[in-house]
């Protein structure tokens, strides 16, 4: 038998919400670090490695911004998985000051390696839970995405498109005879 320490009902004071929140959340995200299947990075080479898996190639200060360090960390960050093997640092294709940071092949493996023990983890535990739980995290998934991405994140401040992402290359014409 489990005991729930957060039993919400008509009770519940509303007022404890972000409190009860965020201990949840530091709750699982210990749970699911446990569950690291790649020891061979830190948890903030780790995270360097996620944001590359979601967003993409950048120069190293827009990786720094993403991961909210400041640059000098993040170019540590990166000297040090570059000499793992798992990034590659490419020249800007239009600023000759700047690099582009991206996964190397075992960069890849190990966000793979992470994320099939993890969710391998979560699978079990919400396997345990009843349908409608299950649907409730579902829309609980969408709801915190909001919060993470929410106005007065770093986004405001520096939308996505000007971090220094790889632009897409010019569009080509060719002429129909």
């Amino acid at each position: 038998m489990s005991i729930s320490l957060f039993i919400v009902n008509e009770n519940y004071d509303a007022d404890r919400l972000p409190a009860d929140l965020s201990l949840v959340v530091v709750r699982l995200a210990r749970r699911l670090r446990g569950r690291r299947g790649t020891k061979s990075v830190s948890l903030t080479q780790l995270s360097a490695l996620n944001t590359l898996h979601h967003e993409g190639p950048m120069t190293p200060g827009a990786l720094a911004m993403a991961e909210r360090v400041q640059p000098p960390s993040m170019t540590r960050v990166i000297a040090s998985l570059a000499e793992l093997g798992m990034v590659r640092r490419d020249p800007h294709p239009t600023d000759g000051r700047q690099a582009i940071v991206s996964l190397a092949e075992r960069g890849v493996n190990a966000i793979a390696e992470e994320l099939a023990a993890r969710e391998e983890w979560l699978s079990r535990r919400l396997a345990e839970l009843s349908p409608d739980e299950r649907e409730t995290l579902q829309r609980v998934v969408g709801i915190m995405d909001k919060i993470i991405r929410s106005a007065d994140d770093v986004d405001a401040i520096a939308p996505r498109a000007s971090m220094g992402t790889v632009p897409p290359p010019p569009a080509v014409i060719v002429p129909v005879a």
